[in-house]
């Protein structure tokens, strides 16, 4: 499915700068728009609204997945069945697995966000100017940093909630490699436009919304 930057940021945790001047407490501050403060941590911000976009937008693209699967799996069976068109939805709705969306929901809010998040602040930070070369690095750096991470991370995260954390080797075995080259095709021209035209606030919910379109056409392609 940030390059650890400056002022001791690591996923989007910014550490800040050490002052000898002390300033008093303010009981008036707030948080920025992007972020919530954890101040009993020593003043921690963590990406919440990049967080929660992109918990909702896998969510929104698991559940794509899931119904466009069930449905045509129920279609397949209806010429053999007596089953209405009503019936079949009944079922679909059902049927749908809410685990494997929780997985998704807490991959995307816990780890995808944050740590995408990090990932383009801090390409941004090495590689601030908008030039050719430094969009086909940012690209490139994308395709294989991010994306074998994504990868790695995705499927451990799902074998660690099924408890099959044993399986794990086996799986990057046989589905990480094709995996990650069957995407390129698709993550490539996205991976442009995202470092082309889109801000940085923006790209975790550009990315996302793209894993919708990619989760539905994986499922759609490995199902035929």
């Amino acid at each position: 499915m940030e390059a650890l930057g400056g002022n001791g940021a690591f996923w989007g945790w910014n550490i800040p700068e050490i002052r000898s001047k002390k300033k008093p407490f303010s009981s008036n501050s707030k948080p920025s728009d992007s972020t919530a403060e954890v101040t009993a941590g020593g003043g921690y911000r963590f990406p919440l609204k990049q967080a929660v976009t992109a918990a909702s937008l896998a969510l929104t693209g698991d559940t794509i997945a899931q119904l466009s699967d069930r449905w045509r799996k129920q279609k397949q069976s209806l010429s053999s069945s007596s089953d209405t068109n009503k019936d079949i939805m009944s079922r679909i709705i059902a049927d749908h697995d809410w685990l494997r969306a929780l997985r998704m929901v807490s991959y995307g809010f816990l780890l995808y966000g944050p740590g995408s998040y990090a990932w383009y602040k801090c390409l941004d930070q090495c590689l601030p100017q908008q030039t050719p070369q430094n969009l086909i690095l940012k690209v490139l750096l994308n395709q294989i940093v991010l994306g074998p991470c994504v990868i790695a991370v995705v499927f451990a995260w799902n074998n660690l909630w099924l408890g099959k954390l044993s399986e794990l080797p086996n799986k990057y075995q046989k589905d990480a490699l094709p995996t990650l080259f069957y995407g390129f095709r698709f993550w490539i021209p996205v991976s442009v436009l995202n470092f082309w035209v889109v801000p940085l606030q923006t790209r975790v919910a550009f990315m996302s919304t793209a894993s919708i379109f990619w989760n539905f056409y994986l499922s759609s392609t490995m199902s035929k």
